[in-house]
């Protein structure tokens, strides 16, 4: 089992930044795939960045490419997701995922473990 608590939510302008950690507990984080998805009101679960195990390769949804960055600290068990340039449309619960695979993956389905999520909100 893989226990995973997001943080650093909250209120921001558009065009501020903020920086989401997910601590993971349990199991050896090390072997996992961390990726990060979002939930708007009235809207489907989607994912947002993943970061490959395997090959350290990072993936980003097509909304979110250039403004956000995913990366993780094996020795502190944590993935961050600094997110700058944000826009009212980035207003949504985020949530940390792991799947035990060194493979990233893009949908919702493909992550075995969630954590509870962070509100963050974008004021226009």
């Amino acid at each position: 089992q893989v226990q995973l608590v997001e943080s650093g939510g909250g209120l921001v302008q558009a065009g501020g930044s903020l920086r989401l950690s997910c601590a993971a507990s349990g199991r050896t984080f090390s072997s996992y795939t961390m990726g990060w998805f979002r939930q708007a009101p009235g809207k489907e679960r989607e994912f947002v960045a993943a970061l490959s195990r395997s090959t350290g390769k990072t993936f980003y949804a097509d909304s979110v490419k250039g403004r956000f960055t995913i990366s993780r600290d094996t020795a502190k068990d944590t993935v961050c997701l600094q997110m700058n340039s944000l826009k009212p449309e980035d207003t949504a619960v985020y949530y940390c995922a792991a799947r035990p695979s060194i493979v990233a993956a893009t949908t919702v389905n493909e992550y075995n473990y969630w954590g509870r999520g962070t509100q963050v909100t974008v004021s226009s």
